[in-house]
């Protein structure tokens, strides 16, 4: 048998899997990011999408809390969980397979956007497995475990990998920063939060398409880092709006103050421009607002450049349609970072409720 991880090594860090809600949405965003997006096998029965969910759920239960999975082979790597979260997010295929009339209106493909250069390979899926912890190997392992056990159900549409800082390298609650160097996320409801509940579980208002479930919008945006190089520290600052050495506003000095969006310089212009990215993603309605947790990507370079890079921007929000589009719609219009971002991938999920011991994720649906 394997010893057991030191009592105070990450490595033995567990977050909890059964519960109301699913695990991996306030969570405190760990090192890396796996995003697996699956397709039903045609004329997949209500019976078998049952069958794959209980499945993946007590793999899932098991390797979160440093278990091996059933018929897992190889199950000293599950030993060392390090807050290894695996959040489940269903497609519209999957909602009409087993309960059609359960499914959000918001549940299908975003609406077209002018900036967007979408490929097959990072768009769509009936199933989402988002795979997070703070250890590649573990993540290795129960992402191979999971499609072990989904393949005579599904087949893979697309695998995305995104990484933040390894963990231990900044005091936890820092925003992250994105590979252009900006502080990326500043205004993001803390979890636990009032603020944190209405933008991601709904209110009167704007309810969640079930009680405890919320939805996922993912976009895969390219980064030209080459054509970014050639933009001055001051012009990267106009373009977002913001401090690059500190995530301040352009009319602050610290990472969190309220932008001045009426100050203006001595020769009457706004401090912070119109087509910044900061005053286009800010919204005037406040209903209008998201819960990031993006990370970082960067693949192997096409010939002639030396990066190929972005970010997978993963947002949390109670209702698609009226939070998440008109943000977009803003950004599609008139935002300055679209010289060097473009769209390349994306899709949206319905997250369902937690489960209990015993239960399956998805398993509201069946009753």
């Amino acid at each position: 048998m394997a010893p057991a991880a030191a009592p105070d090594a990450n490595g033995s860090e567990t977050v909890p899997f059964h519960g109301a809600r699913q695990a991996g949405v306030g969570t405190d965003a760990q090192a890396h990011g796996v995003f697996v997006a699956l397709d039903l096998q045609p004329g997949t029965t209500p019976q078998r999408v049952k069958a794959l969910l209980k499945l993946l759920s007590d793999d899932a239960a098991n390797l979160t809390q440093g278990k091996a999975a059933l018929a897992d082979t190889e199950g000293e790597l599950a030993l060392r969980p390090a807050r290894l979260t695996v959040t489940f997010g269903f497609g519209s295929a999957l909602v009409d397979v087993v309960a059609p009339r359960r499914r959000p209106a918001w549940l299908k493909d975003l609406p077209a956007f002018s900036v967007d250069r979408l490929v097959p390979e990072f768009t769509g899926g009936d199933l989402l497995l988002q795979i997070c912890g703070d250890d590649p190997l573990t993540m290795a392992h129960a992402q191979r475990m999971l499609l072990k056990d989904s393949r005579s159900f599904t087949s893979v549409r697309w695998v995305q990998t995104g990484f933040r800082r390894a963990y231990g390298t900044e005091k936890p609650g820092t925003t992250m920063r994105n590979l252009f160097g900006q502080v990326d996320g500043t205004t993001n409801p803390s979890a636990g939060t009032g603020h944190f509940e209405e933008v991601v579980y709904g209110t009167d208002a704007i309810p969640a398409w079930t009680q405890n479930g919320t939805s996922l919008v993912i976009r895969r945006i390219r980064m030209n880092l080459d054509k970014w190089d050639e933009l001055d520290r001051s012009g990267r600052e106009e373009s977002v709006g913001r401090k690059l050495s500190n995530g301040a506003p352009l009319t602050g000095t610290t990472e969190h103050e309220e932008p001045d969006f009426a100050a203006v310089n001595p020769v009457g212009f706004p401090v912070i421009a119109e087509f910044s990215h900061l005053r286009r993603a800010r919204p005037d309605d406040e209903t209008q607002r998201i819960f990031r947790r993006a990370f970082n990507y960067d693949a192997a370079p096409t010939s002639g450049a030396v990066s190929d890079s972005g970010l997978i921007f993963v947002s949390y929000q109670a209702d698609v349609e009226r939070q998440f589009v008109p943000i977009q719609r803003r950004l599609d219009e008139l935002d300055l970072l679209n010289e060097w971002t473009t769209p390349v991938g994306s899709a949206v999920f319905a997250i369902p409720p937690g489960c209990q011991p015993g239960g399956f994720i998805g398993d509201q649906l069946f009753t």
